[in-house]
Order: C-alpha cells, then sequence, then structure tokens
C-alpha cells in the first residue's frame, strides 16, 4: 500500500470534528487495506509503531525534524525555524516547502507504508554519540520521496504530535463497522482491553473473524486493562449496595502495578502501561522467587516503608522510586513493599472470568508471603458495624481507605471498565465533597496581571466512555504555584491543536486547545448544574450539564493515568446524585 492512501486518509480524519464520520472514514480504509498492513496502519494511525506498553518510544525533537526538512527541501535553516516559529507545527512546514518528487527521478523509490514503517523503526532504534545524525539521514530518506501530504504526517509522527484524533474507541468502532456489526462493539472492546493492543485486534478481527475475537485470552507479555471502583458516600450504603456481605481490603496509598511473572522473568506495568520494572527491580525479582506457578499476572500496591520502623510511608515517597536515575540509591534509600489484591492469570488459565472469592483463594495459594511480598489485609465483612471497625483498622494502619469487594458469582474481574462490583472509601469521604477529581486539561486561557504571558487557568474535562468524548466540568485557575504555572508549557503544548479536539465536547472556548493527555487532580465545593459545561449535558436536567464549584488544583499531575481513565461523567453524575439536598430544580 502507499503511504499516499493513509496520508489522505489522516487529512480526512483531521478535516472533520464529527467522530461517526471519522468512524466511517477509518472503517472504509480498513476494509480496503491490504490485511497484512492492517496491523501497521492502524498503529500509524495513533502515531505509533508499537502497542502503548512497548519501552521504545518514537519521538525526534523539533530541531532534528526543520534540519530534515531543510535538507531535503533546499530551504535555509533560518527560513525553515522562521516558518517553525510561526506555524509551531513541523509538519505544517514539512508540508509547505517540500515538493512533489516526479516519480520518473532516476533516484526516485516508491514511498509504501511498509518502508515508512522500516525506516521508522530505525529512526526509533537510532542510539550512539551519532544518533541524531542517523535520525536526521532516516527522515530525510522519507521526506526525498513524500509529497506535501504525506511530509507533513511523516513529521507529525516523529514527532509525536499527529492531530487526527483516532482514539482507540474511535478505531474499536471502525472495526466493527468494518469487520463486525454493532452488536459485536463489546466483545471486540473486551479483546482489546485484556491485550492494550489494538493492531493485534485489528489484525485478528480482519482475519479471523468474531470468533477469533471472541477466543483472545489473558496472556503473560500484554497487561490488561484494570478494574476501576465506583464510590459511594458511607459504609452502612456500601454493604447495603452489596446485598448485605461483601470483602473489604486496605487500599494502600501506593503506586499500582500490574506483574506479569514469566518462567525466567517478570514485568511489572503502571495503570497507564508504563514498563516500571527497573525501578521495582527488587519487587521484580522476589515476585518471581516467591510465585510457586511458571506463570502469572498479579495486581498490587507498591507502597514505600520507613527503612528502620517498617511503617508505611505517603505516596508521595514512592514515587521518588519512579526517577530514571539513581536507582541503586533509591532501591537502598526507599524500601518499598507491594501488597498484592487479585489475580488475572496463573499457570495458563485465564482468571478473569472467575469470581472474586476463588481469585483471592488462588492468589493466597500460588504466593509464600514475606518479606517485600504481602497480600491485602482483608476480611468478609456483613454488617456496617464491622465495615466501620475495618475502616478504622486501615486508617490507623496508615492506609487511605478500604475497597468493598463483591462476593457474588458475577464478581468477574472486568478490564476496563468501572462498576459496583469494586466500591471505594476513603478518609476524604467524611471531610468533603465525595473525593477528588482526576481531569484532563483540554484547553487554556492566557493569564492577566501576575500572569500574563502565561497560561492562567485550565479547561478540563471528564471522559465519557460511551461516546469516547471528554466533557468539560470546569475552568481551573486556583492551586498553581509558580513552578507549575512557568512549567505549564513544557507540560501541555505537546498536544496543543490550532481548533477544537474530535475528542473533546464543549462550549466554552479556551484560548488555546489541548489533544488530551495530561491529567490533574482537582478537588471542589460541590457538584452543580451548569448551563455552559457539557458533562452529563441532558442527564439530569434539559439543556444543563454538570460542571464543579470552586474547583482547585491539588498540585499531582496523574502521570499515572491516560486521558480515557480520567474520571467519568457517569461517575460525575453518581457523585451528583449522591449530594444532599441535589435535585433537577438545584441553581
Amino acid at each position: 500500500m502507499l503511504y499516499s492512501e493513509l496520508a489522505e486518509t489522516f487529512d480526512r480524519l483531521e478535516s472533520t470534528g464529527s467522530r461517526l464520520e471519522m468512524t466511517s472514514i477509518l472503517a472504509d480504509f480498513f476494509r480496503r487495506t491490504d490485511r497484512k498492513d492492517l496491523r501497521t496502519v492502524i498503529y500509524l494511525s495513533q502515531g505509533k509503531l508499537h502497542p502503548d506498553f512497548y519501552p521504545q518510544v518514537l519521538g525526534m525533537a523539533d530541531k532534528l525534524v526543520l534540519k530534515a526538512i531543510s535538507s531535503t527541501s533546499g530551504a535555509s535553516e533560518q527560513k525553515t525555524e522562521a516558518l517553525w516559529v510561526e506555524t509551531g507545527d513541523p509538519g505544517t512546514v514539512a508540508e509547505r516547502l517540500i515538493s512533489r518528487k516526479k516519480q520518473t527521478t532516476l533516484f526516485s523509490e516508491e514511498l509504501t507504508v511498509d518502508r515508512v514503517f522500516k525506516r521508522l523503526t530505525l529512526i526509533e532504534n537510532s542510539g550512539g554519540k551519532d544518533s541524531q545524525d542517523k535520525k536526521i539521514d532516516h527522515l530525510s530518506n522519507l521526506l526525498h520521496d513524500s509529497g506535501p501530504l504525506e511530509a507533513r504526517y511523516l513529521c507529525r509522527t516523529v514527532t509525536g504530535r499527529m492531530r487526527v484524533g483516532a482514539g482507540d474507541m474511535t478505531i474499536l468502532d471502525a472495526l466493527a463497522e468494518a469487520f463486525a456489526t454493532k452488536e459485536d462493539r463489546p466483545s471486540i472492546e473486551r479483546a482489546f482491553n485484556i491485550t492494550c493492543d489494538i493492531g493485534l485486534v485489528g489484525e485478528i478481527i480482519a482475519n479471523g473473524g468474531m470468533d477469533a475475537i471472541r477466543s483472545v485470552k489473558v496472556t503473560v507479555g500484554n497487561p490488561v486493562k484494570v478494574m476501576l471502583a465506583e464510590r459511594l458516600p458511607s459504609i452502612p450504603e456500601i454493604i447495603e449496595r452489596m446485598g448485605g456481605r461483601c470483602a473489604m481490603e486496605y487500599k494502600y496509598d501506593g503506586i499500582r502495578v500490574q506483574a506479569h511473572i514469566g518462567k525466567d522473568s517478570v514485568r511489572l506495568f503502571s495503570r497507564r502501561l508504563e514498563d516500571l520494572t527497573s525501578n521495582f527491580p527488587d519487587i521484580a525479582q522476589s515476585l518471581r522467587t516467591h510465585c510457586k506457578s511458571s506463570e502469572a499476572i498479579i495486581e498490587g500496591e507498591c507502597v514505600a516503608v520507613h527503612p528502620e520502623t517498617g511503617f508505611m510511608l505517603p505516596f508521595q515517597n514512592v514515587t521518588h522510586r519512579r526517577k530514571k536515575h539513581g536507582m541503586d540509591d533509591a532501591v537502598r534509600d526507599i524500601p518499598v513493599r507491594i501488597f498484592m489484591f487479585d489475580i488475572l492469570y496463573e499457570g495458563g488459565n485465564d482468571l478473569t472470568s472467575v469470581p472474586y472469592g476463588q481469585r483471592r483463594k488462588i492468589l493466597e495459594d500460588k504466593f509464600a508471603i514475606g518479606g517485600m511480598i504481602q497480600i491485602s489485609s482483608a476480611k468478609t465483612i456483613e454488617s456496617a458495624e464491622e465495615g466501620e471497625k475495618f475502616f478504622a483498622s486501615a486508617l490507623a494502619d496508615r492506609c487511605e481507605g478500604i475497597m468493598a469487594k463483591s462476593l457474588s458469582e458475577e464478581s468477574v474481574y472486568r478490564a476496563g471498565s468501572r462498576g459496583f462490583l469494586w466500591i471505594k472509601y476513603k478518609k476524604d469521604y467524611q471531610e468533603s465533597l465525595t473525593d477528588s477529581f482526576d481531569l484532563a486539561v483540554v484547553g487554556a486561557f492566557y493569564g492577566m496581571g501576575k500572569r500574563a504571558g502565561k497560561y492562567g487557568a485550565l479547561l478540563m474535562a471528564a471522559y465519557n466512555p460511551e461516546y469516547g468524548r471528554f466533557e468539560t466540568v470546569c475552568k481551573l485557575g486556583t492551586g498553581f504555584d509558580d513552578a507549575f504555572l512557568d512549567g505549564m508549557p513544557e507540560l501541555l503544548d505537546g498536544g496543543k491543536r490550532e481548533t477544537k479536539p474530535a475528542s473533546v465536547d464543549a462550549e466554552m472556548i479556551p484560548d488555546v486547545w489541548f489533544e488530551p493527555s495530561v491529567v490533574l487532580e482537582v478537588t471542589a465545593a460541590e457538584i452543580t448544574l451548569s448551563p455552559v459545561h457539557t458533562a452529563a449535558r441532558n442527564i439530569i436536567a434539559e439543556g444543563s450539564g454538570l460542571g464543579i464549584r470552586f474547583p482547585r488544583f491539588t498540585g499531582r499531575v496523574r502521570d499515572d493515568k491516560l486521558p480515557e481513565q480520567a474520571t467519568s461523567v457517569d461517575e460525575i453524575t453518581e457523585m451528583f446524585r449522591l449530594q444532599p439536598g441535589s435535585s433537577p430544580d438545584q441553581e
């Protein structure tokens, strides 16, 4: 397949703000794509070469890309950089400066998807003292045989800023439209949730249909999207919702990890699918030693402990294990324990369809507990009084709360889903609005006064998984210290867009749009009906959405969460309904 066909499809996607139209464009293109190219095409549609959990990252600094553009187009580096300053997009610079080469040119070579993928892989793997020159040469090789449109997307791909808006949910919708039916969509999404490899899912359904999709199982090495919990404001309501009986576990204040334990190796993944193995090498080694099975996938919380007393320390301490340098010192100075709380796979058996109570017994049976390998404290609870005592013991042991888990036969592990099979309850719920919010940044407003020349406030959104879009809930302007204000451009500008991203539903118009990529933790006084925000529009009251009042940034950037793991619109709707005195007539 010629890369020009893919670039033309990208251009059509970028030209529409309709998710339904994007889905149709992709579905039609997927049908026409040669099966051997489909997996690559899907990755490239998201500006990637691999699934999210691969450690390799395709990335070139803008200045290197500009050198390649200058070298290929013949434009001076000064002219190239001036155009970049004007547009802010190396892709647009390349499109304007690179003319289409005649295919009859002696030194021209056909630009196929396969050739692009292989050359981009060389860029990704370039290392050593000459790596920058190698990357420039590889990109120049592609730009030499590209037209303006192909050049636009080649340069956006290597810089990691595609701006096409082909998110996971849109691609899954397109795969269902192209190779199955709307009714098959949940099965396709489950296959993605237990493999985290959307290219693999596309390849499977294109070649084997729905029978092949339904046969996809959890495997060691492919992360499983984590199951998430709902919230309720009191222990009695939790017990009632659980039918009078449930398991309760300590909710630890650490980093949630998913450990894939193979015969000879262990890999640890964050909920964002980052490989954290190098950050917790001691945990990885101990898990393999303590596991009685040849293979397993478990989930647990990595918690920092005091090196002398062994007491659990707050979340901020364990985050030092995520730095890139000085890891030997960090391992020595910041001891960590993992508290395992679930098992998803063991000895060739996919356990995600097994009820929670059985999974817990398997977890207890398959690991030797001791040292840094621990299992979460848990107890079967049959009354609100028992629940309150267990919650008090969790706080006394320096945990942040409890997790209540269903013991019914329906208590399977729902990868990538949130529901009332798991309910979390934290100390904060007794003191303020039910929990903090993790919200995605979708826009920014320029500041005034002391904030002049900087971003002064941010437009924040919750995620609506049903529609695969981000719906606004507040304008956030408090809680920022000077260092955060100064660092906003570096944090956010990689996702800057000239127009509203297709995945964003907003009526409030910021000065700058961002593709959702950064998640911030936010607290607020209450949730109210809003005429300007789009979260849960028309759900509570006709013509109104939900907004959060007096939002404040806590100082915590949730770099452990993907934007799709932000607080959901359904969660905010439920929290609104749980507020004392909330009603559709509320002003």
